[in-house]
């Protein structure tokens, strides 16, 4: 580590700290460059290609809004304001929350919640969730309330919790795919939070980039996403926590995580004892795959251009299979290698890995620090893009805390997983 050159390892350091690996190669998917990739992104994850319906939306200059966070609520009132009538005009607008940027519309508009799919390129059996800003508004889309959502909902609200509801006749069902049930959080990031209440009514927003494409945590991914495709993104700096919200269900016995994020399952479990993480086998054989009450459990998602290589197991394990693929791979003709580093303490680069030019070595936190994994991943798969890599090789971490969340999406950005 000591020898290798200093512009070859990059530490993602604490979200509000910019990371800049080389120039952006933003390009937009009006583009023909985006036309491109679109295609073999649809190809790829086999997503659906809405183009007509696309084309009608027409095109924009996308306006960003730049917001403080830290500003007096006067002023995030007076910023924004625009973006909120934008919202409640039926426009989509990109904003951020404490987890990943979102891409936000009308909740109780299913013209507009219909435009959230079109210009993400979002399968139209994938619900959205919908975001609010006070209890009152959850009133007018839960039927009911459950005493186990109460307790959830005091202790978590506002943050990055998302609990489904029994959903009342104001939720469209373009917003829950036809589904019973509408997913439903109080974000705690205060640009979030001002944008609703300026916007006058709940937002649904599932992440503001292309489908398949990773989650964006800063203004500029959703540029190089969705340029020209939307009226205006608020630029509010970076993510906190990085991965999308944890969603659970209360209605089913036993209570179920159904997408883990950054409430873990351990915090849970001291308010609701018997809540489980959601799999295909133990609860269900597969059902809630065909017809998803809320995003993550149906699609492959997080996918960066490269081909991505996830490594499970020990750390001593890791050691000794990665460096030798690593080789490898470049032996073979791979021309540039991509590396996910989350195991500083107990797995020691070699010399010639350190050091060499062809391999790009991103490191994210450590064993003892899942949530700096996480709070860095999408930031270092995009990063990977812009880098040209051909190959992208990743630790996996524990799963414990927020490391569940952090290997759910490694997991489903995967194009193998090799355990050791």
């Amino acid at each position: 580590m000591k020898n290798a050159p200093f512009f070859m390892i990059y530490v993602l350091r604490p979200v509000r700290t910019r990371l800049i690996l080389t120039r952006r190669q933003h390009f937009s998917l009006a583009s023909p460059r985006g036309a491109r990739y679109l295609s073999t992104m649809q190809k790829d994850l086999e997503l659906p290609s809405y183009d007509e319906e696309r084309k009608a939306l027409g095109k924009f200059e996308t306006q960003v809004v730049k917001v403080d966070r830290e500003a007096p609520r006067e002023t995030l009132e007076k910023q924004l304001a625009g973006p909120g009538a934008l919202v409640r005009e039926g426009q989509v607008v990109g904003f951020p929350t404490e987890t990943v940027y979102g891409l936000g519309a009308n909740a109780l508009d299913g013209s507009a919640a219909r435009k959230i799919f079109l210009t993400k390129n979002r399968p139209m059996d994938n619900p959205l969730i919908v975001h609010i800003s006070s209890m009152d508004m959850l009133k007018n889309l839960a039927a009911s309330v459950s005493p186990q959502a109460e307790s959830l909902m005091k202790a978590f609200w506002p943050g990055p919790l998302t609990i489904l509801f029994p959903k009342t006749s104001n939720v469209p069902d373009e917003v829950t795919c036809g589904q019973p049930t509408v997913a439903v959080r109080m974000p705690s990031h205060p640009i979030a939070s001002q944008l609703i209440t300026s916007a006058g009514v709940p937002i649904a927003a599932p992440s503001a980039n292309l489908s398949g494409r990773p989650s964006p945590t800063r203004a500029s991914h959703v540029l190089a996403d969705l340029n020209g495709i939307i009226p205006c993104v608020v630029d509010g700096g970076a993510c906190d926590v990085g991965v999308e919200s944890t969603v659970v269900d209360v209605n089913r016995s036993p209570p179920l995580i159904l997408r883990p994020g950054g409430i873990t399952l351990e915090m849970l479990r001291k308010y609701i004892p018997t809540m489980e993480v959601y799999s295909k086998t133990a609860h269900g054989g597969g059902g809630m795959e065909d017809k998803p009450p809320t995003p993550g459990l149906k699609y492959r998602h997080y996918s960066p251009t490269a081909k991505v290589i996830l490594y499970e197991g020990s750390s001593q394990g890791m050691q000794s299979r990665i460096f030798d693929d690593l080789r490898s791979e470049l032996k073979s003709g791979v021309k540039r290698i991509g590396y996910i580093h989350t195991h500083p303490r107990t797995v020691e680069l070699p010399n010639d890995i350190a050091s060499n030019p062809d391999i790009v070595i991103v490191r994210l936190g450590d064993e003892e620090n899942p949530l700096a994994v996480a709070q860095g991943l999408f930031d270092a798969l995009r990063a990977f893009d812009d880098l040209k890599v051909d190959l992208i090789m990743m630790e996996g971490v524990d799963e414990a805390n927020e490391g569940l969340a952090v290997m759910n999406r490694a997991r489903k950005a995967a194009s193998s997983i090799i355990h050791v």
